[in-house]
């Protein structure tokens, strides 16, 4: 699994994805840093890399084009610092890998993952 780190995340998260053996690229290294999100799941979805994000824009995307790629995983948290919540990412992203593979939408937050298979369904 590759992971492309959105610029709303520190490039910190890169240091530590790549210590838990996850090939990463932060935003700012291979695209424009006021490149709009949908130029990011682009570049992503060529790529095979699944986007990390803090922003909730990656779903709106994702719903209204009913896409299955790229994957992208959301960190629900006040506080995004790998030191904090560093550790359920990596952990959630080990367990739901081949689900993140074929193409899934994983929110992440202090308390709880969540899993919903793209694309994503109306409720």
């Amino acid at each position: 699994m590759k992971i492309l780190i959105d610029m709303n995340l520190s490039p910190r998260w890169a240091a530590l994805l790549t210590g838990a053996g996850i090939e990463v690229a932060h935003w700012s290294a291979v695209g424009a840093p006021n490149a709009p999100d949908t130029e990011t799941m682009a570049f992503a979805s060529a790529h095979g890399y699944v986007v990390l994000t803090h922003d909730l824009d990656f779903t709106a995307i994702l719903a209204a084009t009913r896409g299955t790629k790229p994957s992208v995983v959301q960190i629900r948290a006040d506080d995004v610092s790998p030191d904090r919540i560093g550790t359920p990412v990596v952990n959630a992203l080990r367990q739901m890998a081949s689900e993140l593979e074929q193409g899934a939408l994983l929110s992440i937050d202090p308390d709880r993952t969540r899993l919903r298979l793209l694309p994503l369904r109306p409720r």
